[in-house]
């Protein structure tokens, strides 16, 4: 075994743990954010971070299927915030 494969199960732990310790905080921001737009933020950023923890298993657990729904998760984070935002600055979604 050389140094890299032993170093990739301790670097997938600590990156997992500084992931869910950001979500953590954007939870916390979520809750606490004195204007709606540090919600939509922590949010935003907080599935980036789900997107991210799902990515850091596939690779654990070498399975491919985790990746794909990673990409679902994305794009479903993605089109809300942008649905959010026009709520936001326009009052709806749709015109």
């Amino acid at each position: 075994m050389n140094a890299a494969t032993s170093i990739l199960p301790l670097a997938l732990d600590i990156t997992t743990a500084v992931m869910a310790l950001s979500f953590l905080l954007c939870a916390w921001r979520l809750l606490r954010g004195p204007q709606s737009i540090d919600r939509v933020l922590a949010i935003d950023t907080m599935y980036l971070n789900a997107v991210a923890l799902v990515v850091l298993l596939g690779i654990r657990w070498q399975t491919a299927l985790l990746f794909e729904a990673a990409l679902i998760v994305a794009m479903l984070g993605f089109a809300s915030t942008v649905a959010m935002a026009r709520y936001l600055s326009r009052g709806d979604v749709i015109e």
